[in-house]
């Protein structure tokens, strides 16, 4: 039966043998019988017991370290790509990450300026880093605060509990405030030990018994698209149609469009 811990040890494994001793940076003494290198070998460069190495290479069920990852990729001369794959199977936060994607690239960052309907970025803890004008002017007390985005916005679940102006802008808030804090459950799964995401729940079940009872009940669910219907101060009732994309390049960001019905 495979699991993602047979996956892990197979990955590791597989990019062990393919690295040779030289590009690791050791001398080779006599011939070899392999071309890439030793168990040991790779044990010995990444601080680790041999014993503990094998245990990882033959799927046992133990969890590395975000400290050991960061090892094994730099020793195996990974790509970036190859690395996120690692961690992912690892289900560690990878550290390196946290600053590289918390925003978005100029190309995505045109195209929600570009857009004629509400639309909106969130970064890893779902706080808005992008938004053009029609978002600004559809959420009200939290989009709206001005032209300067040099920093993130509130998070939306800040936003969604700590202010007064979303639970009269949000139809049926009390259905979206919980079912968002199931998708955002999901969406933070293996990122708990994130020392920010532990403030950031930590300070939300202290300021809101609301937040404090959704996030109690346990519920998980995927993000979802749909119908998005809001009391607007100005324009009244209106709905729009809710997809979220993520970008290739930035796995993290979540862009938000809002399309009018």
């Amino acid at each position: 039966m495979t699991t993602s811990f047979s996956v892990l040890g197979a990955f590791i494994r597989t990019h062990r043998e393919k690295i040779t001793p030289a590009e690791a940076g050791l001398a080779v003494h006599g011939r070899r019988r392999t071309h890439g290198l030793r168990r040991e070998e790779l044990a010995q460069l990444c601080g680790l017991s041999t014993t503990w190495l094998t245990w990882i290479e033959q799927g046992r069920p133990v969890k590395p370290s975000a400290a050991v990852l960061d090892r094994l990729s730099h020793v195996l001369q990974l790509s970036a790509a190859e690395r996120a794959y690692l961690f992912h199977l690892a289900e560690r936060s990878d550290p390196e990450t946290k600053s590289s994607h918390a925003l978005p690239s100029h190309a995505v960052a045109r195209i929600v300026q570009t857009l004629t309907t509400p639309a909106y970025i969130l970064d890893r803890y779902w706080r808005a880093v992008v938004w053009n004008k029609e978002a600004a002017e559809l959420f009200v007390g939290w989009l709206d605060g001005g032209d300067d985005q040099g920093l993130s916005a509130p998070s939306l679940l800040e936003y969604l509990f700590l202010s007064a102006s979303a639970r009269e802008l949000i139809f049926e808030w009390d259905r979206r405030a919980r079912r968002l804090v199931a998708e955002f459950r999901a969406d933070a799964a293996t990122r708990f030990s994130d020392p920010v995401l532990e403030r950031m729940v930590a300070d939300l079940r202290a300021a809101s018994p609301d937040f404090k009872t959704f996030w109690a009940s346990q519920d998980v669910v995927e993000r979802e698209g749909g119908s998005r219907s809001f009391q607007h101060p100005t324009r009244g009732p209106i709905t729009f149609e809710q997809t979220t994309l993520i970008p290739a390049m930035n796995t993290d960001l979540k862009l938000v469009i809002l399309l009018a019905t």
